[in-house]
């Protein structure tokens, strides 16, 4: 029974923490943003891009000094807790951001998004705890179905205050669902708080020089290691290109299908429920195909996809097309996670496992998602298009595939450091 309430408040909390990241990061703030704070101009899109590569930076940078810390001290808990409080209140905060309050919401939103992701260190660390071996990528996939869940339930709950539009006209209603958005978070979050206990916790400071100077000697270790395991470089390096490619393609979507395509935001509602959809479908369908031809080669299949996405994003007209092409892309979304994760595990030693993924999915996880959204931005408000900045994006694609093709799809077993 006490398994079985860890195990659920764990799944809770994926429920949760999704509000933010469809509601702030990839539909309603965004567009607010753009189009209210920023009043539609094209810095937006530079300001917005700025943004989001200044907070995953900032994660990438602080994530192994807290992951050490937290380790050290074992009070894992309380610094999930701490970012988790971080991103409601600051989200919380937002919901008084208004027309020229650039700075002001910036601020908030550098703050609330280091929060997320940085309270997703801690959290995907107990997934080790909660089940058994042989259950892990099953409980993995079920957070991820929780999260897709949650994204779905905060869009329902949110369309009444968001059908009038994410404008200056409908300004206090979207920002009433900036304060409940983060009131759903919290929630949800809460049963993890109150189940979980840390163990083993020591006296003293959960952060001191020590523990700065020994989480940069353990990052200093493991990209040495890595070193010695040419073929997991090369796709760490291509993961670096095209997971930086995809993450900003979900950060900008909404405000390229209402600026660029002029979707209504019930039309966009509509749009991300059917995206949500086919990324659980596409997770399903391709964890088989994974199964069956290997995750290299799902990649592959995936970047395809992804670059199909792009080119009938720019090229085809109309909104109907944009619908195919967005169901496209959320089939692509998920798979593409997956069969990452799966490489990543394929491709590295046993005896290195937790080692190489903290940093799979820490730092270098965070440090992926900076350069695109950047380029993003600078080229929309320079070039004065979305299609060209999203045609941008398209490097980061053929980048990532051609590295992609130079790895070895090898267990690390068998394969040795030098194969």
């Amino acid at each position: 029974m006490t398994l079985k309430r860890h195990v659920f408040s764990w799944l809770l909390f994926d429920f949760a923490n999704t509000s933010f990241s469809v509601m702030m990061v990839t539909f309603a703030f965004p567009l607010y943003f753009k189009n209210v704070i920023c009043g539609g101009e094209a810095y937006g899109d530079a300001l917005w891009g700025a943004s989001i590569s200044v907070s995953m930076l900032l994660v990438a940078v602080v994530s192994p000094v807290l992951g050490a810390s937290a380790d050290y001290s074992g009070r894992r808990k309380r610094f999930l807790f701490s970012f988790t409080i971080l991103s409601v209140a600051a989200t919380a905060l937002l919901s008084f951001a208004g027309p020229g309050m650039a700075v002001y919401a910036i601020l908030l939103f550098v703050l609330a998004n280091i929060g997320f992701e940085g309270g997703l260190v801690f959290y995907d660390s107990y997934l080790k705890e909660i089940t058994s071996e042989k259950s892990i990528g099953r409980l993995s996939g079920y957070g991820f179905a929780m999260g897709y869940l949650g994204a779905l339930s905060i869009l329902l709950l949110m369309r009444p205050l968001l059908e009038g539009g994410i404008s200056a006209l409908n300004a206090s209603n979207v920002q009433m669902s900036f304060l409940l958005s983060a009131l759903f978070f919290a929630l949800f979050a809460a049963p993890i708080f109150l189940v979980f206990r840390d163990e083993n916790k020591r006296v003293g400071s959960i952060l001191s020089v020590e523990a700065v100077l020994r989480s940069l000697r353990e990052v200093r270790h493991t990209v040495t290691h890595i070193m010695n395991y040419p073929d997991l470089s090369r796709f760490l390096l291509a993961y670096f290109f095209y997971n930086d490619a995809i993450l900003t393609v979900i950060a900008f979507s909404s405000i390229y299908a209402q600026n660029t395509l002029h979707f209504t935001t019930s039309e966009l509602i509509v749009f991300f429920m059917l995206v949500q959809t086919t990324a659980i479908a596409g997770s399903v369908i391709f964890g088989f195909v994974t199964d069956k031809i290997g995750p290299k080669r799902t990649i592959v299949i995936t970047l395809c996809i992804w670059i199909a996405v792009v080119l009938g994003a720019i090229v085809l007209e109309g909104k109907e097309s944009f619908f195919m092409v967005g169901m496209l892309a959320g089939m692509s979304m998920g798979s593409s996670q997956a069969a990452s994760r799966s490489m990543m595990a394929r491709l590295t030693p046993p005896s290195h496992v937790t080692e190489f993924f903290g940093f799979y999915d820490g730092t270098f996880g965070k440090a992926s998602a900076v350069a695109g959204p950047l380029v993003f931005g600078l080229v929309s408000s320079g070039a004065g298009s979305q299609k060209a900045a999203l045609a941008s994006l398209l490097v980061f694609f053929v980048v990532g595939m051609v590295l992609l093709t130079r790895v070895r799809s090898v267990s690390a077993l068998g394969s040795g450091a030098g194969k």
